[in-house]
């Protein structure tokens, strides 16, 4: 049996130069639409590790210097949110936990960055302004990340 998952996450949002965010679609929910998040494997693993690790299980895209994305491209937004787990993933977590801890993150992409998924995980991508992908977001916390972008990077 899996362990449980740990009630302590990162949300990720994946943007180029021109502010147009990376989104994918969940294999377990369609038309569920979002940016990259992961919960931390142990305790103690920075949150940055957990961001870093979440991108490239998701879309293959690495996060190492030495790479096309190096690391500080990823950025700690120094925000949290407190949201209730969804009933249909409450299973994950131990009997009792109702509340997840999210950690939000901004990672600057170069322009036709390639993405693979993880198929098992997520069934598509998509590429779009900064707009159009908050309005998508299936998850209005997620959406409210997006729309966050431009006075995050200017």
């Amino acid at each position: 049996m899996k362990p449980f998952k740990i009630p302590e996450s990162v949300l990720v949002v994946i943007y180029t130069p021109a502010l147009d965010v990376l989104l994918i679609e969940r294999a377990d929910a369609e038309n569920f639409w979002q940016s990259v998040t992961g919960s931390k494997d142990r305790l103690d693993e920075p949150l940055v590790e957990t961001a870093a690790r979440e991108v490239f299980e998701e879309t293959g895209i690495r996060v190492a210097d030495g790479t096309a994305v190096p690391t500080t491209a990823l950025t700690d937004w120094q925000h949290k949110i407190q949201y209730n787990i969804y009933p249909r993933w409450a299973h994950r977590y131990a009997p009792g936990v109702t509340r997840n801890t999210e950690h939000w993150f901004g990672l600057c992409v170069p322009e036709n960055t390639a993405v693979t998924l993880a198929p098992r995980e997520h069934v598509a991508y998509a590429w779009l302004p900064w707009e159009e992908a908050a309005a998508r977001c299936f998850s209005p916390s997620n959406g409210d990340a997006v729309r966050q972008l431009p006075l995050r990077v200017r």
